[in-house]
């Protein structure tokens, strides 16, 4: 690696080793010293980066004491001649040492016969252990170090990183003739296979800068691919320091401040983590995270944390670095291992050309002298999809010109004519405006997304910044329209192929988080953006308000989906009068369904699939029959009925056991339930008649099945504390409860129907697993005043580390008959059961529930009503439910 000459201040003298050298004499066990020396110049680097010195200096210094200890430990240890040397290898031999890191030490042999010297490297060892280091080591002679080198390439990048700390200097220079690019390792293959290495690393960590707890070491844009710069161009030009890097052209001023700006933000963090964990910690928990950003002097602010200011500015930092170590692998690549290899150029139109696959410009001059080229050389690579990239060359240009991209700029009806062809063009837009982002260039096109790059939310729900997660909302609307898409998404592929204009869509995935970080509702905030926006680009005002309503109203879908009863008929007129007509519904299905995928991994599941699927049918059949003649509760009832009845006649079922069993479960079960489940309760119950013990049946969905989650229908006598038993339950079992339909039969009998999920949120298919299921609930609920115990899990780490107000909302279902308690509090395990048991204990009987668990908080909605069916309005009882909630669940 590069070794910057570092030359310290002269106030930064840390330790007088003369004066210690001078102690050391005589001394026979000198243990002690060399502890108290340690001890010391770490108490005083520590001091010094709590009073805010330059933290190269820190870095630097630690190895430089460390030297000098060193050196001072070799020459007291008899047996050690001119026939080995100490050498400083890897991080340390780069001369940069935190708090922790490894201190990597290599015995160089001339000879390979080690047997003088095992018995004094042996001491000399032990003797670093005692005084507390913790070291790696390795003992190699000159060929050993030749033929280790020569299998791999990380033993080569270890020891090309190497320092004399005692012994003769000519053995390690005779160490590096023999690994020199002209008998192993030649420039090409080291930096494929560096390549390889980061290519892999990379994957580790899902390609991207972006995570909750990054790795600052091995994440994208982490110290690592730092390091692979300085490797690559080590190897090849044989230098010594970033500045030789410049000098010889591989690298400009400008990136050679974004590496060192980068690097110094990143050794800052490095030396925090070590600091307070106390041991050699890379990974940037959210333990630590709050920590950090108050001792680098981030206070919370009314828009923003503290720690989300401070992680903005991480991210900023990885992504800038992440940019800078593609671009410059991409043009060691192109310019140096390959200048004379023969690729095709084909001309796109007087700016442009394609070489070897990828776009580049036909002059160097040519974003000075037109800039709105800026702009059309993504819109090329849109309209022709076999371009692979831009060449290096051209991403220097891009990134060196970008600043061209001022208010003028914006403003010119020329410029905002390319983004609305780029966003118009049938090809990969999404991608399009990733590289956009990655050149910075999309921020300063639309300076309100500028300011969103790198804004994190400090929760377990959004485990991206805000710019990634818009980016990959665009990536999943342009996913919906392979044909692949139509297995995992079968709605929402076939609807966006229906969309009369995709430009909506990418305009709305563009701004619809546009306004977080900014104070206020970000829904609103983007709304006006967004309006501004198609004002200036020319959309028509119908256009310009349906964009304008999709940003605003870009979490209704979902919020009605998840917590509202979507089985009632009110719910469905409500939510169809807000949409309006069927355009804006399939739109904002599409919307919707990108949404909760590009927001986390595991938060499209079957289940939520099955959600907005029926809200999108019911909304649909109710704008198709006219808001001025709505499908009425009486008719919903009639309709399913019918439905079902006739299903069953046509397997052959009893039917006057059918209509007997039916007139005593009254109609709140043909509200609740879809014709087809009807049918598979009806055969279930009728098969179950004439026994005590609880009726379970569960319903996996099939493996054909794209969307659900399993069902289990619990059929028994109704007792208070039912529910709180069924939770404590399934939480035993290891399931999580995502909806909960409470009904009871006209003789008293429970008609609930669970839907769960396993701890992977996937549902559970295997049967062995659904008869154990089975069994459990049987034996748990035969008697449900034998309590099941409630789940007593240790919390989860991360849970920890995020303090979540219990908060209990009380408000009226708008249909008048039942009380909506929408409820937020801290994930943990058992809470259904508690909140079960806490209804039980105050008289309160639940019809239905909504479960939702977002990161590390839930938002659960339950309708309740007391012991005679009637809804909780005394505010002294509501205000008695609230409190004790809040007392239980905030614990």
């Amino acid at each position: 690696m590069l070794l910057h000459h570092y030359r310290f201040a002269p106030e930064f003298e840390l330790f007088d080793f003369e004066d210690f050298a001078r102690q050391l004499e005589g001394q026979h066990s000198p243990i002690a010293p060399f502890k108290g020396a340690l001890k010391e110049i770490q108490s005083r680097l520590d001091e010094r980066f709590l009073g805010g010195a330059d933290i190269r200096d820190l870095v630097r210094g630690r190895a430089w004491c460390l030297d000098q200890l060193l050196a001072l430990a070799w020459a007291r240890q008899p047996g050690l001649d001119d026939g080995v040397a100490l050498l400083a290898v890897g991080g340390y031999g780069r001369g940069e040492l935190h708090p922790h890191s490894d201190i990597d030490l290599m015995f160089l042999l001339e000879d390979d016969d080690d047997t003088p010297y095992r018995e004094p490297l042996t001491a000399f060892i032990t003797f670093l252990w005692d005084i507390g280091l913790e070291i790696g080591h390795s003992v190699r002679s000159l060929n050993d170090c030749e033929r280790e080198a020569k299998a791999d390439v990380t033993v080569i990048t270890n020891l090309l990183e190497s320092r004399t700390l005692a012994g003769r200097e000519a053995l390690r220079q005779a160490m590096r003739e023999r690994l020199s690019g002209e008998r192993m390792w030649p420039a090409d293959r080291f930096f494929e296979a560096k390549w390889q290495e980061q290519i892999t690393r990379h994957y580790r960590f899902n390609n991207s800068e972006y995570h909750l707890e990054p790795n600052i070491k091995s994440s994208p844009g982490g110290l690592r691919d730092i390091q692979m710069i300085g490797w690559v161009a080590k190897r090849h030009f044989d230098t010594e320091s970033y500045e030789d890097v410049v000098a010889k052209g591989f690298m400009n001023d400008a990136e050679h401040r974004i590496l060192s700006q980068g690097q110094a933000f990143l050794w800052q963090v490095r030396y925090a983590l070590h600091m307070l964990t106390g041991r050699a910690e890379d990974r940037l928990l959210f333990d630590h995270q709050n920590t950090i950003a108050e001792l680098f002097g981030y206070r919370d602010s009314p828009e923003r944390l503290a720690v989300e200011q401070f992680m903005k500015r991480y991210y900023r930092h990885v992504t800038a670095l992440a940019g800078l170590n593609d671009m410059l692998l991409q043009h060691f690549d192109e310019q140096i291992l390959r200048p004379d290899t023969p690729i095709s150029v084909t001309p796109l139109n007087e700016r442009f050309e394609i070489a070897g696959g990828y776009i580049q410009v036909r002059s160097r001059t040519l974003f000075r002298d037109q800039p709105a080229a800026l702009l059309e050389l993504f819109y090329l690579m849109a309209e022709h999809p076999e371009i692979e990239g831009v060449r290096a060359d051209t991403i220097r240009l891009i990134r060196d010109h970008r600043h061209l991209m001022d208010d003028r700029y914006r403003n010119d009806p020329r410029h905002q004519a390319l983004f609305m062809a780029l966003l118009r063009s049938g090809g990969n837009v999404a991608r399009q405006l990733r590289r956009m982002n990655r050149y910075g260039v999309l921020g300063k096109y639309l300076p309100a997304f500028g300011q969103a790059v790198g804004l994190m939310q400090h929760d377990l729900f959004h485990i991206y910044t805000v710019d990634a997660h818009t980016l990959r909302l665009l990536k999943c609307l342009h996913g919906f329209r392979k044909p692949e898409a139509k297995k995992e998404f079968p709605v929402a592929a076939t609807l966006i192929h229906q969309a009369p204009k995709m430009e909506i869509l990418w305009i709305a995935g563009l701004f619809h988080d546009i306004g977080k970080g900014r104070g206020g509702d970000h829904s609103l905030i983007g709304a006006r953006e967004v309006e501004d926006f198609a004002e200036r680009h020319g959309l028509s005002q119908r256009d310009t308000r349906l964009v304008s309503w999709l940003v605003e109203n870009h979490l209704l879908m979902s919020m009605i989906a998840q917590k509202r009863d979507i089985t009632d008929p009110e719910v469905i007129r409500d939510f169809a009068a807000s949409v309006g007509d069927e355009t804006r519904l399939d739109y904002l299905y599409i919307l919707t369904v990108a949404d909760i995928t590009a927001t986390n991994p595991t938060l499209w599941n079957g289940w939520r699939a099955s959600l907005m699927r029926q809200l999108h049918a019911e909304t649909r059949r109710a704008l198709r029959r006219g808001l001025e003649n709505p499908l009425e509760r009486a008719d919903w009832v009639r309709e399913t009925r019918e439905e079902a009845h006739s299903l069953l006649a046509t397997i052959g079922a009893d039917m006057a056991r059918v209509d007997a069993l039916w007139e005593s479960l009254g109609e709140d079960f043909f509200l609740q339930y879809a014709s087809s489940e009807v049918v598979w309760q009806t055969q279930g119950m009728l098969a179950h008649a004439g026994s005590e013990l609880p009726l379970i049946l569960i319903n996996a969905p099939t493996d054909d099945m794209a969307e659900g989650g399993t069902k289990v229908f619990i059929h028994t006598r109704s007792v208070d504390d039912l529910f709180a038993a069924t939770a404590a339950a399934m939480e035993q079992l290891g399931l999580s409860i995502h909806d909960a339909r409470i009904a009871t039969s006209l003789n008293d009998w429970t008609l609930n129907t669970f839907i769960v999920l396993d701890d992977h949120d996937k549902p559970i298919r295997d049967a062995s697993r659904l008869e154990e299921i089975r069994r459990h609930l049987v034996e748990e609920l035969d008697d449900p005043d034998d309590y099941p115990t409630i789940v007593t899990r240790h919390t989860p780490r991360q849970l920890k580390h995020f303090k979540v107000a219990t908060q209990v909302a009380i408000e009226q279902d708008p249909g008048g008959e039942r009380t909506l308690l929408e409820l937020t509090a801290p994930d943990r395990p058992g809470l259904l059961a508690r909140v079960g048991s806490i209804f039980m204990e105050q008289g309160i009987t639940l019809s239905a529930a909504k479960i939702a668990t977002l990161g590390e908080r839930v938002e659960d909605v339950f309708y309740v009503t007391d012991r005679e069916g009637r809804p909780i309005t005394d505010p002294e009882r509501q205000q008695q439910l609230r409190e004790r909630l809040i007392d239980v669940l905030s614990v």
